[in-house]
């Protein structure tokens, strides 16, 4: 009853899914950092207007299904659909980046601020020297976390048609002539889901016992 998914063919066809998979998280992940960098500075630092739309984009952001944003995104603006796939994804992950960045930021005691400031170091090289270096070392357990999150996010991509992972493997289980190929293929998804996300979660757990050690 395998036979006919058990073929060469089929697995370089998830190959290329996971492979768009994987690309589409390492980009979401990069640019979700940098952008929740640039919005939990300015929600901790400015107190003008900088902080107030840091605040509000953060707060609208994450309070919304991620799910509407991919939809929204996809069908309300134009381009190429792998492209907005990868922004919507990256809009949500950095408000939830922002408020982890946040909270490294202020687990920094403010008196190596007032120091650095006594010693004449600018805004912005108090952020690049003492400020964020700390801060990500407070918050990588948190980020690694986060990035677990954003692989699993990837599999709503199917739904406005890109084929990552997910996407290669409904396209696959409509070719499925009886339900133990369905159940098979389900369960070779969570194996290979699991397997990716287990692994960056013994990295969590080994980071957070480094730390109270």
């Amino acid at each position: 009853m395998l036979d006919s998914l058990l073929v060469w063919d089929n697995a370089i066809f998830l190959a290329n899914g996971l492979l768009l998979t994987v690309e589409i998280a390492i980009l979401t992940i990069i640019c979700s950092i940098l952008f929740g960098t640039i919005l939990a500075i300015a929600r901790n630092y400015d107190s003008g207007i900088l902080k107030k739309l840091a605040t509000v984009y953060i707060e609208i952001v994450r309070n919304l299904p991620i799910l509407l944003w991919i939809l929204a995104i996809r069908f309300l603006v134009p381009g190429n659909h792998l492209f907005l796939g990868i922004l919507a994804l990256t809009i949500f992950q950095s408000a939830i980046m922002g408020e982890i960045i946040r909270g490294g930021l202020n687990a920094i005691p403010k008196g190596q601020i007032e120091s650095a400031e006594s010693q004449g170091f600018s805004f912005f090289s108090m952020l690049i020297y003492i400020i964020l270096p700390q801060c990500f070392r407070h918050v990588v357990p948190a980020l690694l976390s986060q990035m677990i999150t954003i692989i699993k996010d990837t599999s709503l991509l199917w739904v406005v048609a890109i084929e990552e992972f997910t996407g290669k493997s409904m396209i696959l289980m409509g070719t499925c002539i009886n339900t133990v190929q369905v159940f098979s293929l389900y369960a070779f998804m969570a194996v290979t889901y699991f397997i990716i996300n287990f692994s960056l979660s013994l990295t969590v757990r080994s980071r957070v016992k480094k730390r109270i050690a």
